[in-house]
């Protein structure tokens, strides 16, 4: 459940941040009368994002057998390259999205296109609300996570509430703990959390029979921390930690992150050409 928490707590808070800065300049220029386009923006969002949750479960139930499988596969592998690409997104446009925001806001009302916030509200929350929904599904299926309903939407309510503490503690303490620094903490816990969906995958496909394991286990750590035990599933579940690895996860560990350490110095490359 720590991965659940984790995601949806990070997710929503993107969402509030996106709300809060809308809400925020559509006060600002005194267009109080236009926050129901707000709101109505962020139900077509969460619509959305619910009626992909509908289609992916209702999909599952027209698969049987290896059907299955190979569909669960493919939504951990979906989500992990998602969490990828939302992390090189923000590390991009992080810093231009209050502005972004703000500019499409006066626009907005200066021509009296009001639901073109609606627009704007909606297609972001669902983007968030999309990419929660599947790396729900994706890490539910990893850690057999869904199985108990109750739990799942516990873990869910409970990352939702502390979304909106931190979301609060952020916007009252802005001069001592910065939007800039959470972001660079949670990426990096994001890229874990990507590495482990990836292991879970490559685990998945030696169980298939579609790679081999190499040489299994190739050592041995389970005297240090066992992920077996409570807190070493914890950390295996966030960070891909394997107290028994196989060769091929830790040869799929190791390309992992040398892609995200190249498309890093990719990326800052291409910064600093834009800005030269």
């Amino acid at each position: 459940m720590e991965q659940i928490i984790f995601v949806v707590w990070r997710e929503s808070i993107e969402a509030l941040l996106v709300v809060g800065i809308l809400y925020s300049w559509l006060k600002q220029f005194g267009a109080d009368g236009t926050l129901r386009y707000l709101w109505f923006g962020v139900t077509g969002g969460v619509v959305a994002a619910l009626a992909l949750a509908g289609a992916l479960l209702g999909m599952q139930q027209f698969l049987s057998g290896n059907g299955q499988e190979i569909f669960m596969l493919v939504m951990m592998l979906t989500a992990m390259v998602l969490i990828v690409h939302m992390v090189l997104w923000m590390r991009e446009h992080g810093r231009h999205l209050h502005s972004h925001f703000r500019d499409q806001t006066r626009k907005a009302i200066n021509n009296q296109t009001f639901w073109s916030i609606s627009i704007l509200v909606a297609v972001a929350i669902a983007r968030e609300g999309s990419e929660t929904v599947i790396f729900l599904y994706g890490m539910s299926y990893a850690q057999q996570s869904m199985q108990d309903w109750v739990s799942f939407t516990g873990a869910v309510a409970l990352a939702l509430a502390l979304a909106g503490l931190t979301y609060y503690l952020l916007q009252a303490g802005r001069y001592w703990l910065s939007w800039k620094h959470f972001f660079r903490v949670t990426e990096i816990m994001l890229l874990l959390l990507a590495s482990a969906l990836l292991l879970s995958a490559i685990d998945k496909m030696i169980g298939l029979g579609w790679i081999p394991a190499g040489v299994d286990p190739l050592w041995d750590t389970s005297a240090l921390l066992s992920d077996s035990s409570r807190l070493g599933g914890v950390i295996s579940a966030l960070t891909g930690y394997r107290a028994y690895p196989a060769l091929t996860d830790v040869v799929a560990w190791v390309g992992f992150w040398a892609v995200i350490v190249g498309l890093f110095k990719y990326q800052s490359r291409q910064s600093v050409s834009a800005t030269a």
